[in-house]
């Protein structure tokens, strides 16, 4: 559990974002980089690859459920229903590839809490993430678990004439924004093996920063290029949220 220490005061979630761009430059970072950018280039351009193959019928069927009373509003709703989908399938791919990087993103996320504390983590090292691993898979597999029940309740909500194309578009970018947060920051918390519950609610202390965070990410696997590299930067983000705002929390040197 956390300490009662009072929180410092720390940059907003937009900071973090851009200073993942610098940090992943970093001098004996980029290396760290390079497994999860691989990763993410391999699945994330073909899934996007896929996905945009297919939007041309997608699109149509979505569009078919707004009632007769709205079809005036269909040169709205039309961009609309891209985005959803975007939004849908961009964080439904980004998960799977975070599952498979998730050793690679646990490892970057410790080497640059080392490099910019100065101050070594527990078993550390490819040996400390060998024998972690059970434990790393585990703590994706708990974030799903997490996911799946609010996002299948968000995904019903489409389906509902109306509402489901004008309200759960804005739901779903609120919801992906947040579980985005959880996602990169989580990587920094769970090396120092604090638990879920508990990250959760040190994240919820600042939650409209932390969602500006993860709006950032979420608007950038929409874009084209950006969507391959946006991992690293990410982690990079958020574990530098991590050492400002919330290892003092956790962590006693």
């Amino acid at each position: 559990m956390a300490n009662t220490r009072p929180i410092a005061a720390s940059h907003n979630g937009a900071h973090y974002f851009f200073t993942g761009w610098r940090l992943i430059f970093r001098a004996g970072i980029k290396r760290y980089v390079i497994l999860p950018l691989l990763a993410n280039i391999l699945l994330m351009g073909s899934t996007f690859w896929w996905l945009f193959s297919r939007l041309g019928e997608w699109i149509p069927a979505l569009m078919s459920h707004i009632p007769s009373w709205l079809q005036w509003l269909n040169y709205l709703l039309w961009p609309v229903a891209v985005v959803s989908i975007l939004l849908v399938f961009g964080y439904f791919f980004s998960t799977v590839t975070n599952l498979i990087a998730a050793p690679f993103c646990g490892l970057l996320s410790e080497q640059l809490e080392v490099s910019l504390t100065g101050k070594k983590l527990p078993d550390m090292g490819l040996v400390g993430m060998t024998k972690d691993l059970p434990r790393i898979f585990a703590r994706e597999c708990r974030k799903i678990l997490y996911y799946l029940p609010r996002a299948i309740a968000l995904l019903l909500l489409y389906l509902v004439p109306g509402i489901g194309q004008t309200i759960a578009p804005v739901l779903w970018f609120l919801f992906t924004a947040w579980m985005l947060a959880i996602q990169y920051c989580d990587y920094p918390f769970d090396n120092r093996k604090v638990s879920f519950s508990d990250m959760r609610q040190a994240l919820r202390q600042h939650k409209i920063d932390n969602l500006q965070f993860g709006a950032l990410v979420s608007l950038c696997t929409l874009i084209p290029i950006l969507n391959l590299v946006i991992l690293p930067v990410a982690v990079c983000g958020a574990t530098a949220m991590w050492v400002d705002r919330y290892r003092h929390q956790f962590v006693t040197d």
